[in-house]
């Protein structure tokens, strides 16, 4: 396989895994959008340690796609690590992030690019106008997520806009240079503040295969999001301890009264009331402290974030390591 020798203009990174239902439509949709957009690029696939024929179909397809560029990781490290390979190895001046299962279309990406350079912003994201495919419990969940995330933050993060962006080469520097481990994109991205401009665009159904980002890994990419990016949890866990403190004084009072004043009844119901209440907040604030506490022995463990196999850019098969916290 031919490397490409120029360096790209454009460069689109697409985390994928296990896609081989979507990628024969994902080529028919794809290259004739890049090949028209008059600019030169290389289409950077990152293989996360996929388990059916998607690297196969990438090898064969880059045959006669010169500009198809095959990244694979030795092992499934997790949507943002992939996309975090992408962006360690894209080469071009812009780049932009698309998931395969075209949900997120690629014809848009003509915009994105139109929208940096016309009005000389660093970051475009890719924001929907309209969710109607998915379902009521994501839209809502997605809606619950932005609104947290934002007074976490402390940032304006676009409601809607997840990982189709469009950023450029001081961007991608940038968030390179960053230290910290296990970044979630679409938060680490508006906390830069780097100029910025809005595409909206209308998402679509999968084109093909099941989804492989399930409630766990939603839920995983939450957890991220909040521990990542603030302490606030630690402050609740405070609050929740002063709280259940306060509550026991009303409780040792409470009971106090009753036994002064001969008004005692023997009973289990305000017992199990005041274990139950205080117990459950001093689990939650473990829970939450555990948290901080696995993010800090994770970053100690200092393990490299993924493990590339393989690049069909130097068509070598050694292994690079990269800094950072390997996510199943």
């Amino acid at each position: 396989m031919g490397a490409i020798e120029q360096v790209p203009d454009l460069t689109v990174v697409v985390p994928m895994y296990d896609e081989q239902e979507v990628l024969p439509i994902f080529f028919e949709r794809m290259r004739p959008v890049l090949d028209g957009l008059g600019v030169s690029y290389e289409l950077l696939v990152v293989d996360d340690g996929s388990r059916d024929a998607t690297a196969s179909m990438l090898l064969a397809a880059a045959t006669d796609w010169p500009q198809l560029r095959l990244v694979r990781l030795l092992r499934n490290s997790g949507h943002q690590a992939a996309i975090s390979a992408g962006f360690r190895r894209a080469r071009g001046n812009y780049l932009v992030t698309i998931d395969a299962d075209l949900q997120d279309p690629p014809e848009v990406i003509a915009e994105l690019l139109a929208t940096a350079r016309d009005s000389d912003v660093d970051v475009v994201y890719g924001v929907r106008s309209d969710r109607s495919s998915d379902t009521w419990a994501k839209r809502t969940t997605a809606r619950m997520y932005y609104r947290l995330m934002c007074r976490l933050v402390g940032k304006d993060i676009p409601f809607d806009a997840a990982d189709f962006r469009l950023v450029s080469r001081r961007v991608v520097d940038a968030v390179n240079a960053l230290p910290e481990d296990g970044r979630v994109f679409r938060l680490v991205i508006p906390w830069l503040g780097f100029p910025s401009a809005e595409v909206k665009y209308v998402r679509a159904e999968r084109a093909a295969g099941v989804t492989k980002y399930n409630l766990r890994k939603m839920l995983r990419l939450a957890f991220d999001s909040v521990t990542a990016f603030s302490a606030a949890p630690l402050r609740l866990a405070t609050w929740l301890g002063l709280f259940g403190g306060l509550l026991s004084v009303v409780f040792v009072i409470g009971a106090l009264v009753i036994k002064l004043t001969g008004q005692s009844i023997p009973g289990w119901t305000s017992t199990v009331l005041a274990v139950a209440v205080i117990g459950a907040i001093q689990l939650l604030c473990l829970g939450l402290l555990g948290e901080y506490v696995a993010r800090l022995f994770q970053s100690s463990q200092k393990r490299p974030q993924f493990l590339v196999g393989y690049d069909s850019l130097d068509d070598t098969g050694h292994q690079v390591l990269e800094r950072g916290t390997v996510r199943t």
